[in-house]
């Protein structure tokens, strides 16, 4: 990546993350390394405070010059922002009617010229976007946690989103070092999230049938399929292997899957009991400090591991 966009992507205008919370702040960064002056809306003055600590800790991470995070302005109202963004990412929490309102001042704040960028999970873009008038300029731009490691991000074209938008969208984020692809409908979950749970619909049910336990789920998949996930996605196994065995395989399962269209029994008892994951000690698995800080040093050794890869 360079260190300079190219001119004629933002003109050296700057760009607008609204939220200051680990995603929000993570776009920021990205966007700061790259020499685009930033500025984040973040309403919360506690998490206002350490906003320009935590961009330090992730330039610190990823060996890149700490003093780029002044270039990062932190204020409290989408009102305080610059007056001539040439793009604004929303990366609130996902709650449509924040988001929806969020839209609104961007509309009502930014140049006619901005792109409008949601960071949304899953939620439709056009559910989000509903009540802006020009949605030509409107948007999806999801990013991975954390997106300096996970570059993945992608690009939703929502109802009236136009050709412009999506090839300027697409240009921005390479040019500062992610790796945009393009969805071509505004689905809920788009592509990525909606693979991730339908394994995870799976799974659940597997424990809640009593085939094996949430260890012996996690086991599998780390050391069957997953361990070549990174290599080789799934469509490319099937070709690779041959679409005929994809096809016998389909006659035989599919008919056994899952197909809840409601979160299980299981997970809502869970939640319902205060069960919700390692924070409190009990999730599908059980948690202790150690067995959780043991995962999270995992975690970060495999994503540290690509930390020096190029930008």
């Amino acid at each position: 990546m360079a260190d300079t966009l190219p001119v004629d992507l933002l003109a050296g205008r700057p760009a607008l993350v609204v939220g200051g919370g680990r995603m929000g702040l993570a776009i920021a960064q990205i966007l700061a390394a790259a020499g685009i002056a930033v500025t984040v809306v973040e309403p919360c003055a506690a998490t206002r405070e350490t906003a320009h600590e935590r961009l330090t800790q992730i330039f610190r991470l990823r060996a890149q010059p700490e003093e780029r995070a002044v270039v990062v302005k932190v204020v409290a109202d989408i009102a305080e922002g610059p007056p001539d963004v040439a793009i604004a990412f929303e990366a609130a929490p996902e709650n449509v009617e924040l988001k929806q309102s969020i839209f609104g001042r961007l509309e009502q704040l930014c140049p006619a010229d901005a792109i409008l960028a949601t960071n949304t999970s899953v939620i439709p873009v056009h559910r989000i976007a509903a009540q802006v008038r020009d949605k030509s300029r409107v948007v999806g731009a999801h990013f991975w946690n954390p997106p300096y490691v996970v570059r993945l991000v992608e690009v939703v074209r929502s109802e009236g989103t136009s050709e412009e938008t999506m090839e300027r969208a697409i240009a921005i984020l390479a040019a500062v070092g992610q790796r945009p692809v393009r969805v071509n409908k505004d689905i809920p979950g788009f592509i990525g999230n909606r693979l991730q749970h339908a394994l995870k619909r799976e799974a659940i049910a597997l424990v809640q049938a009593g085939v094996c336990d949430a260890e012996t789920v996690d086991t599998v998949v780390k050391a069957s399929f997953g361990a070549r996930l990174g290599i080789m996605g799934p469509l490319e196994q099937s070709d690779l292997v041959g679409l005929s065995l994809t096809l016998a395989i389909h006659e035989v399962i599919l008919a056994d899957l899952d197909a809840s269209t409601a979160p299980q029994k299981l997970l809502v008892d869970l939640v319902a009991a205060g069960h919700t994951g390692a924070a409190t000690g009990r999730g599908f698995r059980s948690w202790t400090p150690e067995s959780r800080a043991e995962l999270q040093t995992r975690l970060d050794r495999a994503l540290g591991g690509r930390k020096g890869e190029k930008s």
